[in-house]
């Protein structure tokens, strides 16, 4: 599933491509990809921050977001070649102090293994992943002691949940418990319409793994969780067709806040 996944995102890669002009504009002028949610728990990392390490980073926008926030140095892991040529290309256009590193998350190199002051990983991530525990493992390994994980994500109850004709909120049939669900093609708000057709696209299989499911491998893990929050922001912009009195009522995203201890 991983190997399809990465082929998948191979191809996708071709839109974050069209963006490229647009993310140098916004890393070259200090700015950033992530969300308030993101930003009030990531904080200031200038002095506190020698290595940060974002967990499947793919074109480098919201790694050198971390760049631009203070952290000494940034590193970005991800499975897909084509993506992390962006990143580079990406890191070049902008003069950041930026490493990328092609490596299933899973099988993250150990050379970096306690090296990380800040592990940051979400937006998207999760639900391409079909090993939980594994992947907890690796968010352990990679931190200093008094490390951080910053984890922003979409809140797997946002399936549940769909808008009608009026731009009410009304129940789907998704099954919360289903697991990993195979597919091909991209929804509009999310990646959009690739030049190779759906039907010629490569399989990607994806699930919503539970909340329970997350925070405990996040446990089991030996990280310490400081904070769980969930939140109303819409992380890929694909419930805009909300009517305004219906937002706020979901929770369409949650982050979590944990720690190595020392």
């Amino acid at each position: 599933m991983h190997a399809a996944n990465r082929q998948a995102w191979d191809e996708a890669a071709e839109r974050y491509e069209g963006w490229f002009a647009e993310a140098v504009e916004l890393i070259s002028s200090g700015g950033t990809n992530l969300l308030p949610p993101e930003l009030e728990l990531i904080g200031d990392l200038h002095g506190t921050c020698r290595r940060a390490i974002h967990l499947q980073c793919a074109g480098g926008r919201d790694t050198l977001s971390l760049w631009n926030l203070g952290a000494d140095e940034v590193i970005g892991v991800d499975f897909s070649p084509r993506m992390l040529a962006l990143a580079e290309r990406l890191s070049m256009a902008v003069g950041a102090p930026a490493r990328w590193i092609e490596a299933d998350v899973l099988d993250t190199p150990h050379e970096l293994d306690g090296t990380a002051d800040l592990v940051y990983t979400g937006r998207g991530a999760l639900m391409w992943l079909q090993d939980l525990d594994a992947w907890a493992g690796v968010l352990f390994r990679l931190l200093a002691p008094g490390g951080r994980l910053v984890l922003f994500e979409g809140h797997p109850a946002e399936w549940l949940f769909d808008v009608d004709a009026d731009g009410g909120w009304v129940a789907t049939d998704y099954h919360y418990f289903a697991g990993p669900e195979a597919s091909k093609g991209w929804a509009p708000e999310y990646i959009d319409r690739l030049s190779i057709g759906d039907d010629e696209q490569a399989w990607k299989f994806a699930r919503a793994w539970t909340l329970g499911e997350i925070v405990t491998a996040i446990l089991g893990s030996g990280l310490r969780v400081e904070r769980l929050a969930e939140h109303p922001t819409d992380w890929w912009n694909g419930h805009a067709d909300v009517r305004a009195d219906e937002r706020g009522r979901i929770p369409l995203s949650f982050s979590v806040l944990a720690r190595r201890d020392g």
